[in-house]
């Protein structure tokens, strides 16, 4: 019966060394983990905090900047088109007005031809 108490002495304290290495091992791993998940220093969390701000406001300056210019460019363009449209009208009133003016310089020729005729018929009903 000895025999069977010592092994069984001996196999109880295997047991207990190995419940002590894997206990130790268990704390190991957690005190790793905890330093793994231990939140990062205030000034880190501040740094990605404004890090995080400065690309959400840069990008939200970006297509603001982005549909700014395309706004810009359409306005332009309606621009463009209108100059052109106004330049177009422009030369038709000038051309207008020249053959306006040339139809009454034909017309005031033609009267001062009249008045040099003597035989020309008068045009009151006397």
């Amino acid at each position: 019966m000895a025999v069977f108490k010592s092994r069984e002495s001996t196999d109880n304290q295997t047991k207990t060394a190995e419940v002590e290495v894997e206990g130790e091992i268990r704390d190991f791993i957690r005190r790793d983990v905890a330093n793994l998940r231990r939140p990062e220093s205030d000034s880190e969390m501040v740094a990605n905090n404004v890090s995080t701000l400065l690309q959400r406001v840069a990008g939200t300056s970006v297509q603001e900047i982005d549909r700014l210019i395309s706004e810009l460019q359409r306005v332009r363009d309606l621009l463009q088109n209108e100059g052109a449209r106004v330049q177009r009208e422009i030369v038709e009133f000038a051309t207008l007005s020249q053959a306006a003016m040339q139809s009454t310089r034909v017309i005031s020729e033609s009267l001062t031809h009249w008045k040099k005729v003597p035989d020309a018929p008068s045009m009151r009903d006397d």
